[in-house]
């Protein structure tokens, strides 16, 4: 819905709209995500890796080998057959798209070089950047208005496009056609970059954030106004930083810490914001919305439209509801109200305990003991809202839980939660603790971030305490992963 400038809706038409129309050709594809351009161009990719774009063309962005608009999302194929696409990116007139084999595709307009092509003409089909990251695997991309950015699965950063404000980090305002390394970001393992307008924000794999570029309006949040061409660690007095926000079409950033604050700072409603200000909103959407000018996304949001109260919203408010339960649990003679119906409906745990022939089954009141109240009490919460709000150190024995209990899909979620909490001196007893719970995925993940800093970890309290098994284990790993390469 909304103007319909260069047939952006996807609606085969030029018409606006101020009610929500459905895209036809869209239907049944299962779009998963989507970026735009100022022209408005749109780029989407669906569960099957297919790509679709539709809306302005006049510097190619589509990447169907015209430069005409396009009404209708149209499926681009061009050097992308056999590629499956996993991310998008989009700046004001050029697009990026990243592979589930970390190869990284660009079209669009190039005057200052942010297709990566080494040349400075449009390139009007999908075609892959291969100059100093051909051969790596990319793992995050992002644009500002002209310019480029992608991550490496080892952590390092590259950048290339329009770099006058210093956007691209690499210590000098000379604008770049091919991938340059971002140096200043050496020894540090970035996971996530995102660009506004003309700065760039990088996440490191331990919760620090990164600034650089244009900084006219405080969204570097270093106190000052002044440019700066290189990265600098910014916002440390607020926490661990999880997750990032910014958009090329403004000058506005926002960050999440591990305790859930939000924070935004930049241009906001025309003033200026020179540090990390705390909200109090509960998602980085809301700091867009109500802040940023103009009010865009700065990626897709999924709404839910429902009439009444939903069934979600009605086993929520049933949780430790003392008038609708009929069963209590104590837990460190504290009681927690539940249903005995929903609790053998999602967990099979308790569809055990509660067969006839069982006495649990009769009784009123049952005693738990074998973890604390915050813990049962988040587990008993996740069967009934499908959601987990612990710290790391709670969530660990949460996990020891679900783990018990076979609680697959709990046991993941835990794992989220406490990679997001990892530092070098809890690394190692992570990583033991999920080769115990047989948490692969997490087990990986403490490995990897360990090989990143592994002269640290090493040295660390956690890694003395280790069972020495599992640490000749971990040596033979590292060995084999090339740590110890000369």
């Amino acid at each position: 819905m909304g103007p319909n400038t260069a047939g952006c809706l996807g609606l085969g038409n030029l018409q606006s709209t101020l009610t929500p129309q459905k895209i036809e050709v869209l239907s049944g594809k299962k779009v998963v995500g989507f970026s735009y351009g100022s022209g408005p161009h749109v780029v989407a990719f669906t569960e099957s890796g297919e790509l679709y774009t539709w809306g302005h063309n006049g510097y190619c962005e589509l990447g169907n080998g015209t430069t005409n608009q396009v009404l209708i999302p149209t499926l681009v194929s061009t050097n992308l057959l056999g590629k499956f696409i996993i991310e998008v990116a989009c700046g004001s007139h050029h697009s990026l798209a990243l592979s589930s084999d970390g190869e990284v595709f660009a079209w669009g307009w190039n005057n200052c070089g942010q297709v990566g092509s080494g040349l400075s003409t449009n390139q009007s089909v999908p075609k892959r950047v291969l100059s100093s990251i051909g051969g790596k695997k990319a793992v995050n991309i992002a644009c500002g208005q002209t310019s480029s950015i992608a991550v490496i699965d080892n952590g390092e950063v590259y950048a290339w496009g329009y770099n006058g404000s210093g956007q691209l980090g690499i210590g000098n305002s000379v604008n770049q056609q091919s991938p340059t390394k971002v140096t200043g970001l050496a020894n540090t393992v970035i996971v996530k970059v995102v660009c506004g307008y003309a700065h760039t924000l990088a996440l490191s794999d331990e919760g620090t954030l990164y600034a650089w570029g244009a900084n006219t309006h405080g969204q570097l949040a270093s106190g000052n106004k002044s440019n700066s061409c290189s990265p600098t660690p910014i916002a440390a007095d607020i926490g661990r930083v999880v997750e990032i926000a910014a958009t090329h079409y403004g000058h506005i950033s926002a960050a999440m810490t591990q305790n859930c604050t939000v924070y935004m700072w930049g241009q906001c409603r025309g003033q200026t914001v020179c540090d990390p200000t705390s909200t109090p909103f509960t998602s980085l959407h809301e700091v867009f919305a109500c802040c940023a000018n103009p009010a865009v996304l700065w990626h897709p949001v999924t709404v839910r439209c429902e009439r009444g109260t939903s069934i979600n919203d009605s086993l929520k408010m049933a949780f430790d509801d003392e008038k609708t339960s009929d069963l209590t649990i104590m837990v460190e003679d504290k009681p927690i109200y539940v249903h005995k119906s929903i609790l053998k409906i999602r967990c099979e745990h308790f569809n055990n305990m509660f067969q006839e022939h069982w006495d649990a089954n009769s009784q009123k009141v049952l005693e738990m003991t074998q973890y604390s109240y915050p813990v049962y009490k988040a587990f008993l919460q996740y069967l009934y809202t499908d959601q987990v709000d612990l710290p790391p150190e709670t969530a660990l024995k949460l996990l020891d839980l679900a783990n018990s209990y076979c609680e697959f899909h709990l046991k993941q979620r835990c794992e989220q939660i406490i990679t997001q909490g990892i530092t070098v001196e809890n690394a190692a007893m992570l990583y033991s603790t999920a080769i115990s719970y047989q948490a692969k995925e997490l087990e990986d993940f403490c490995f990897k971030f360990t090989l990143n800093h592994m002269t640290a970890v090493i040295m660390s309290q956690g890694f003395s305490e280790l069972d020495d098994a599992i640490a000749k284990d971990f040596i033979r790993k590292a060995a084999k992963a090339q740590a110890f390469k000369s």
